[in-house]
Protein backbone atom coordinates (compact mmCIF):
# COMPACT_ATOMS: atom_id res chain seq x y z
CA UNK A 1 0.00 0.00 0.00
CA UNK A 2 1.44 3.29 -0.95
CA UNK A 3 1.91 6.25 1.71
CA UNK A 4 0.52 8.68 3.13
CA UNK A 5 -2.76 8.60 1.86
CA UNK A 6 -4.39 11.48 1.04
CA UNK A 7 -8.04 13.25 1.97
CA UNK A 8 -9.26 11.21 -1.68
CA UNK A 9 -8.34 7.88 -0.73
CA UNK A 10 -9.14 8.55 2.62
CA UNK A 11 -12.66 8.54 1.68
CA UNK A 12 -12.83 5.78 -0.43
CA UNK A 13 -11.98 3.88 3.27
CA UNK A 14 -14.25 5.63 5.28
CA UNK A 15 -18.11 6.67 5.09
CA UNK A 16 -17.69 10.50 6.15
CA UNK A 17 -17.40 13.11 4.09
CA UNK A 18 -17.22 16.92 5.20
CA UNK A 19 -17.23 18.46 7.23
CA UNK A 20 -17.39 15.33 8.83
CA UNK A 21 -14.39 13.21 7.60
CA UNK A 22 -11.61 14.69 10.42
CA UNK A 23 -8.55 12.73 8.89
CA UNK A 24 -6.51 15.04 6.55
CA UNK A 25 -3.89 11.90 5.85
CA UNK A 26 -2.51 9.04 7.24
CA UNK A 27 1.54 8.89 7.10
CA UNK A 28 1.84 5.02 8.96
CA UNK A 29 -0.67 1.87 8.19
CA UNK A 30 0.20 -1.28 9.27
CA UNK A 31 -2.81 -3.80 8.92
CA UNK A 32 -3.69 -5.63 12.03
CA UNK A 33 -1.42 -3.45 14.13
CA UNK A 34 -1.33 0.46 14.21
CA UNK A 35 -2.07 3.54 12.24
CA UNK A 36 -0.86 7.40 12.77
CA UNK A 37 -2.80 9.87 10.98
CA UNK A 38 -3.39 13.65 11.22
CA UNK A 39 -5.72 16.60 11.29
CA UNK A 40 -4.62 20.08 10.47
CA UNK A 41 -6.58 22.41 12.59
CA UNK A 42 -7.67 25.86 10.50
CA UNK A 43 -9.53 28.71 11.97
CA UNK A 44 -11.70 28.41 9.28
CA UNK A 45 -13.09 25.27 10.35
CA UNK A 46 -17.01 26.11 11.25
CA UNK A 47 -16.91 24.81 14.73
CA UNK A 48 -14.14 27.44 15.93
CA UNK A 49 -16.98 30.06 15.13
CA UNK A 50 -19.18 29.46 18.23
CA UNK A 51 -16.45 27.19 19.91
CA UNK A 52 -15.69 29.42 21.71
CA UNK A 53 -15.59 32.96 20.26
CA UNK A 54 -12.46 34.99 20.85
CA UNK A 55 -10.83 31.83 22.27
CA UNK A 56 -11.29 28.91 19.33
CA UNK A 57 -10.75 25.30 20.61
CA UNK A 58 -11.39 22.08 18.79
CA UNK A 59 -14.38 20.46 20.52
CA UNK A 60 -13.51 17.70 22.26
CA UNK A 61 -15.97 15.30 21.05
CA UNK A 62 -14.29 16.05 17.65
CA UNK A 63 -11.28 15.22 18.68
CA UNK A 64 -12.31 11.81 20.31
CA UNK A 65 -14.11 11.61 16.72
CA UNK A 66 -10.88 12.06 14.75
CA UNK A 67 -9.28 9.32 16.73
CA UNK A 68 -11.82 6.91 16.03
CA UNK A 69 -11.67 7.75 12.35
CA UNK A 70 -8.53 6.45 12.42
CA UNK A 71 -8.94 3.98 14.20
CA UNK A 72 -12.00 3.37 12.00
CA UNK A 73 -9.38 3.05 8.78
CA UNK A 74 -7.52 0.40 10.43
CA UNK A 75 -9.72 -1.47 11.07
CA UNK A 76 -11.18 -1.47 7.40
CA UNK A 77 -7.75 -2.23 6.11
CA UNK A 78 -6.98 -4.82 8.43
CA UNK A 79 -10.64 -6.86 7.74
CA UNK A 80 -9.74 -5.90 3.77
CA UNK A 81 -13.33 -4.18 3.40
CA UNK A 82 -14.95 -1.24 2.68
CA UNK A 83 -18.32 0.60 3.23
CA UNK A 84 -19.25 0.00 -0.90
CA UNK A 85 -19.35 -3.46 0.62
CA UNK A 86 -21.85 -2.29 2.87
CA UNK A 87 -19.55 -2.57 5.89
CA UNK A 88 -19.86 0.30 8.68
CA UNK A 89 -17.75 0.24 11.82
CA UNK A 90 -19.80 2.12 14.29
CA UNK A 91 -18.40 3.95 17.41
CA UNK A 92 -19.80 1.22 20.34
CA UNK A 93 -18.10 2.48 23.55
CA UNK A 94 -15.05 4.41 25.13
CA UNK A 95 -13.31 3.66 28.23
CA UNK A 96 -10.80 5.91 30.24
CA UNK A 97 -11.22 8.92 28.06
CA UNK A 98 -9.18 11.67 28.90
CA UNK A 99 -7.99 15.17 27.82
CA UNK A 100 -5.10 16.88 28.63
CA UNK A 101 -4.61 19.87 26.20
CA UNK A 102 -6.63 22.00 24.06
CA UNK A 103 -6.28 21.83 20.21
CA UNK A 104 -6.35 25.19 18.53
CA UNK A 105 -6.01 26.49 15.06
CA UNK A 106 -2.79 25.94 13.35
CA UNK A 107 -2.03 22.58 15.24
CA UNK A 108 -1.47 19.68 13.34
CA UNK A 109 -3.15 16.97 15.80
CA UNK A 110 -1.33 13.68 15.11
CA UNK A 111 -3.72 10.66 15.34
CA UNK A 112 -2.66 7.25 16.53
CA UNK A 113 -4.64 3.68 17.42
CA UNK A 114 -3.02 0.78 17.73
CA UNK A 115 -5.81 -2.90 17.53
CA UNK A 116 -5.68 -4.05 20.66
CA UNK A 117 -8.18 -6.94 19.96
CA UNK A 118 -10.90 -8.79 17.54
CA UNK A 119 -13.53 -10.50 18.97
CA UNK A 120 -17.25 -11.72 16.87
CA UNK A 121 -16.84 -8.31 14.74
CA UNK A 122 -15.77 -5.64 17.99
CA UNK A 123 -12.71 -4.28 17.24
CA UNK A 124 -10.83 -2.61 20.90
CA UNK A 125 -8.46 -0.01 19.73
CA UNK A 126 -5.90 2.24 22.12
CA UNK A 127 -6.11 5.98 20.81
CA UNK A 128 -4.68 9.00 21.18
CA UNK A 129 -3.80 12.22 19.75
CA UNK A 130 -0.69 14.85 20.57
CA UNK A 131 0.06 17.72 19.15
CA UNK A 132 3.73 18.87 18.51
CA UNK A 133 4.88 15.41 21.04
CA UNK A 134 2.45 16.48 23.86
CA UNK A 135 -0.72 14.30 24.59
CA UNK A 136 -4.01 15.77 23.60
CA UNK A 137 -6.18 12.83 24.52
CA UNK A 138 -6.39 9.10 24.95
CA UNK A 139 -9.02 6.53 25.23
CA UNK A 140 -9.64 2.98 24.64
CA UNK A 141 -12.72 2.29 22.33
CA UNK A 142 -14.84 -0.09 20.46
CA UNK A 143 -15.72 -0.53 17.44
CA UNK A 144 -18.37 -2.77 15.83
CA UNK A 145 -18.09 -3.84 11.86
CA UNK A 146 -22.34 -4.21 11.04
Amino acid sequence: MKLPLNYEEIAEILPHRYPFLLVDRVVELIPGESIVAYKNLSINEPFFDGHFPGKPIFPGVLLLEAMAQAAGILGFKTKGKTPQDGSVYYLAGTDELRFKRPCVPGDRVMLRATLVSERRGVAKFAISSDVDGELAASATILCADR
